[in-house]
């Protein structure tokens, strides 16, 4: 069973920076594909952006695009998104999950995924 911890979530301002990680224990981190997601009340979770066991691959979201990195250390058995020029619109509970098929995270979901973290809110004021 792998477990998922998101931390690094807060207030920023609009314009500023965040960096989100994702801590992973119970598996093998490297065989696993990782992805970050988004929800905010009443709306679907949304797909952020995903991120392959070798880290040669990414995965964006159109609204984040050139905005956001993903990236992971698997010596540490985390995952990163580096978020930059933040908006207001990209206030939202974010949530880290892993699944064993990339394929799954390269069509960009908004579920389905194997295993799903608590989530890490980030609040981005105008």
């Amino acid at each position: 069973q792998v477990q998922l911890v998101e931390s690094g979530g807060g207030l920023m301002q609009a314009g500023g920076s965040l960096r989100l990680s994702c801590a992973a224990s119970g598996g093998t981190f490297s065989v696993f594909a990782m992805a970050w997601f988004r929800q905010t009340p009443g709306k679907e979770r949304e797909f952020v952006a995903g991120i392959s066991g070798s880290g040669g691959r990414a995965y964006y979201a159109d609204s984040v695009q050139g905005r956001f990195t993903i990236s992971r250390d698997n010596a540490k058995n985390t995952m990163y998104l580096q978020m930059n020029r933040l908006k207001p619109e990209d206030s939202a509970v974010y949530y880290c999950a892993a699944d064993r098929n990339l394929g799954t995270v390269a069509r960009k979901p908004s579920s389905g995924m194997d295993y799903w973290g608590k989530g890490t809110p980030v609040t981005v004021s105008s």
